[in-house]
């Protein structure tokens, strides 16, 4: 997969936040509010195949000609994205409210990193995060380009007759989606639809963003896609080296200390104790991380302005911030309350085999 297209949901997100901070004057780019308003309700081409998947979860192999009469969904997404996270609470319930009444939700999940291309790895992340509807397994992005898609998440409506009506990229525009959801039923002559919308109690990971608090968009930790890394003498790829945390971290800049390897994806830690830190400026913070090494936990500390995280603590933490690494996916590790201010993140590992790919901020 090339640079361009994985860094589309880095470009979504920060275009997201760029829409919310500029409704208070703080960004305002009036190209990428037009990127971010890329979405429609005309006729955009024939439902693509979906013969290049590599396997399906929650269901046989499906195709578009045999969803000929089902108005039909399809949700780009992979499992460790926060923005895909956060829609999944209106597609699971549109899935549950409008599935016996001609709709077939159907998710492609075509992953980011390497080892979201592991089954192994997505079987269990769908059933945690409660994915019960078709799943097709697009590892090798088949599907992505059929659909010529360049973005996690990225929803598409096919009508009765197979032709894509509606996309939206990104997180928002739910009640817009829905009505063309109703809209494409009717059309194909359901009934007893009705017209009122699903309301969602989105929690943890799900909830939606703090975007006036947002400053701080999503980030990369292996070499190939990082950016305002501050450690002296700056990153090296593939070597292994011994970093050091500078004395002062600007808003948005991030450092390793201690033993480390990075990688394209992400960055290993050879022998404990190993810290990175991250100042930032957002309600949540969250890192895509997880054991090299299968089946070995790899304990870890969080602290918040050189303190133990408290009423702060995410998810995946307790309030005096210790957690275990058990498995690759995303981690909540702070979600604080307001007032919102540029924070210093710390996160120590105990054991070596920490391996982290990205921080996402909400």
């Amino acid at each position: 997969m090339s640079a361009i297209l994985f860094d589309r949901r880095r470009f979504l997100g920060t275009t997201l936040m760029a829409l919310t901070a500029g409704r208070i004057g703080i960004f305002g780019s009036t190209a990428a509010q037009v990127a971010c308003a890329a979405f429609g309700s005309s006729n955009q081409g024939e439902l693509p195949p979906f013969d290049g998947a590599t396997g399906w979860l929650n269901s046989p192999p499906l195709t578009a000609a045999g969803l000929r009469g089902q108005v039909v969904l399809v949700q780009f997404w992979t499992y460790t994205c926060i923005n895909w996270l956060r829609t999944e609470p209106y597609v699971r319930a549109w899935n549950q409210k409008y599935k016996d009444h001609g709709l077939m939700v159907i998710g492609v999940h075509s992953p980011e990193f390497t080892f979201e291309k592991d089954l192994a790895n997505v079987r269990p992340a769908a059933t945690e995060l409660r994915v019960d509807y078709p799943i097709a397994v697009d590892s090798d992005h088949a599907i992505w380009r059929a659909f010529n898609n360049a973005y996690w998440p990225a929803l598409y409506l096919a009508d009765a007759k197979g032709t894509i009506r509606y996309h939206q990229f990104g997180e928002g525009k739910y009640d817009e989606s829905e009505l063309m959801i109703q809209r494409l039923l009717t059309e194909a002559g359901n009934s007893g639809i009705g017209d009122g919308l699903v309301t969602v109690d989105a929690r943890g990971v799900e909830a939606a963003a703090d975007w006036d608090n947002l400053r701080s968009s999503e980030n990369y930790v292996g070499y190939d896609r990082t950016q305002n890394f501050a450690s002296p003498g700056g990153a090296v790829n593939a070597e292994r080296r011994s970093y050091a945390v500078p004395g002062e971290l600007e808003l948005n800049h991030w450092a390793l200390a201690g033993d480390w390897t990075m990688h394209g994806q992400g960055t290993v830690l050879n022998a404990a104790p190993g810290r990175i830190a991250y100042r930032f400026h957002a309600r949540d913070l969250h890192l895509v991380m997880g054991p090299a090494v299968r089946g070995t936990p790899v304990r870890f500390r969080v602290r918040i302005d050189g303190q133990a995280p408290g009423a702060a603590h995410g998810l995946d933490v307790d309030a005096g911030g210790n957690g275990t690494l058990t498995e690759q996916r995303l981690y909540q590790l702070i979600r604080q309350q307001r007032p919102i201010g540029d924070r210093l993140f710390e996160i120590e590992f105990m054991d070596a085999g920490a391996e982290a790919f990205a921080f996402t901020f909400g």
